[in-house]
């Protein structure tokens, strides 16, 4: 189990992402546009340092939907490996078998 603290930290994060995400995305295009002037560039260079460091989605980190464990992370299901392999066992994970052979 993750520290509340960390959950909720990582919880902020994703808010802030989402906050400046159309921002961070015209400054970005600003950025690569091959007609804009060097000034332009600059401008959204400078523009993209101003944001907070936290409206960057790098900085979000995948995190256990159930404990908040910050490693093991399985995309697809939202889960750890730990709680994937607890949950196949239980049956809980539908269309889920232990192979053998």
């Amino acid at each position: 189990m993750a520290k509340k603290s960390k959950i909720a930290r990582n919880e902020q994060r994703k808010v802030i992402v989402a906050r400046y995400a159309t921002k961070r995305l015209e400054l970005k295009k600003a950025l690569v546009d091959p007609n804009g002037t060097d000034e332009s560039r600059e401008a959204a260079r400078q523009g993209l340092q101003k944001l907070p460091r936290n409206a960057s989605p790098v900085r979000v980190r995948n995190r256990d939907a159930v404990d908040g464990r910050p490693r093991g992370h399985l995309k697809q299901y939202g889960i750890s490996r730990v709680r994937f392999r607890d949950m196949a066992h239980r049956g809980e994970l539908p269309g889920i078998t232990k192979s053998s052979w």
